[in-house]
């Protein structure tokens, strides 16, 4: 199976990077705080912005305060992040006008992970500083596809999370779930499903992008 596209667009906690253990400490450390139940918010963070996590299960609570000093414990949290298998090797593979990032997390909170890991830094990026709705909203992934002068239709987006897969479906492009970082799909939207980025044969030329999908390694 294969398809042919002009950019690539990639969320990055569960897809490029697998940032889990960082990310669960956090928001149980907050649902201890505040007296929640972790299970309630796991529910429904994985994909989406802090800020609207924060709304749907405390809304008692002022988001924007809150969320702040979330981002601001886990710009200390690095440790641990990795890259997901085969994502060094295929960014690099890539033009910079190619590929882009499109993710929940703050866009100096995204290149600090994303070089922990070792990953080359996007050219493009969207971040949870950059659209006024989040996912699972079309808009980041809208975004991310006109910084690379593209159209959604024209991209093909690497997801981990339902969110995430309905934000760029609902934008135009088809969705690729990457399984790796434990990624799962309820919406039934994405097209493809890889666990790394090493089940995957990508051939590019200056206006196109060749998307392979191998059998499982």
């Amino acid at each position: 199976m294969s398809i042919a596209v002009k950019g690539l667009l990639f969320d990055m906690d569960g897809t490029l990077v697998d940032s889990r253990s960082c990310i669960e400490l956090l928001w149980r450390n907050w649902a201890l705080r505040h007296k929640l139940d972790f299970a309630d918010i796991q529910a429904v963070m994985h994909g989406r912005r802090g800020i609207e996590t924060i709304q749907i299960v405390a809304p008692h609570l002022d988001a924007q305060s809150e969320v702040e000093l979330l981002l601001a414990e886990e710009a200390l949290m690095l440790e641990g992040i990795v890259a997901i298998a085969g994502a060094h090797e295929l960014l690099s593979s890539l033009a910079p006008h190619q590929w882009a990032v499109v993710t929940s997390a703050p866009r100096d909170l995204a290149l600090a992970k994303l070089a922990f890991a070792g990953l080359p830094l996007p050219q493009h990026i969207v971040g949870a500083d950059d659209v006024k709705d989040g996912k699972p909203h079309p808009a980041p992934f809208q975004m991310g596809a006109a910084k690379l002068g593209l159209s959604a239709d024209q991209c093909l987006a690497f997801e981990d999370a339902s969110a995430g897969i309905r934000s760029a479906h609902a934008a135009g492009a088809a969705v690729c779930l990457v399984t790796s970082a434990g990624g799962h799909d309820d919406s039934g939207l994405a097209q493809w499903q890889v666990e790394h980025y090493a089940q995957l044969n990508v051939e590019s030329s200056p206006d196109s992008i060749n998307v392979s999908f191998k059998s499982n390694e």
